[in-house]
């Protein structure tokens, strides 16, 4: 029998921020296997983790599909290694990914991760984007895996009820839709919707912010900023571009505990 935990990232609390799976297993499982229990879970990833040497092995998947980078599940299996012992409290934990090593570090309860930088170009956008999204794109741009689009100000951002069906039709892995925060304790405001994964909006979601720190970074001239995701669950992800990689920092609990029988 296998454990398996849900744990809150980016969280003030519980029930707060991005619910993941965490998964951790004496060695891989198949991808098969691995979907049929993200399926089962029904969270936006459901992270699983196996010994590498002094290291891990992280796999994330949806309900639909393995992904090649995530920052809530990476953040909640880094939690659940130091809450139940597998690391020492002052270890860094290191994991072996699609997307390269990826590390955590931890302070008291503050969690940081350590990933990739996003580089975003500018593009035209699908013909329909504007239709999709309901509201008019101030600047349109691409990065590794998301549309990224900045829009006039954060009542957009909250107001947006894109057609999630035309979205899912783009070849593109999500979308980013982010303003200038008009709140005390962020820099930006965002929404991310990921339908051809099976969800259709991530509560909060890490990898994205890859793409969006830098955007604002150079945007507000400054490397440390913090952005709200304004889902309905919410959560703020503190940000740090450092040359070619973001540091991200947030919180996490653990909700529930349970058992895989099969």
């Amino acid at each position: 029998m296998t454990a398996i935990h849900l744990i809150d990232a980016f969280a003030e609390g519980p029930c707060t921020g991005n619910p993941a799976g965490v998964v951790l297993l004496a060695e891989e499982r198949s991808a098969e296997w691995m979907q049929s229990v993200a399926m089962e879970m029904n969270q936006a990833e459901t992270a699983f983790l196996h010994p590498q040497g002094g290291d891990f092995g992280l796999r994330w998947f949806t309900p639909v599909d393995e992904v090649d980078l995530c920052g809530h599940a990476t953040l909640a299996s880094a939690h659940m290694l130091w809450q139940d012992g597998h690391l020492a409290a002052d270890a860094i934990a290191r994991f072996h990914t699609r997307s390269g090593v990826l590390t955590a570090t931890r302070t008291d309860d503050q969690i940081t991760l350590d990933f990739p930088r996003i580089p975003s170009h500018r593009v035209d956008g699908p013909a329909d984007l504007a239709r999709a999204l309901g509201a008019e794109p101030q600047s349109v741009h691409m990065g590794d895996f998301d549309l990224l689009i900045e829009v006039a100000d954060a009542d957009t951002v909250r107001a947006l009820q894109p057609n999630l069906a035309a979205v899912a039709a783009w070849d593109v892995r999500g979308l980013l839709v982010t303003a200038p925060s008009d709140q005390d304790g962020a820099d930006f405001i965002s929404r991310c919707f990921f339908p051809a994964l099976g969800v259709p909006e991530d509560p909060v979601t890490g990898s994205a912010h890859c793409a969006l720190a830098p955007f604002w970074a150079e945007r507000l001239r400054r490397d440390d900023l913090t952005g709200w995701q304004a889902s309905r669950r919410g959560g703020h992800v503190h940000c740090r571009v450092n040359g070619e990689r973001v540091a991200l920092s947030g919180r996490a609990v653990t909700t529930v505990r349970g058992t895989l029988l099969f």
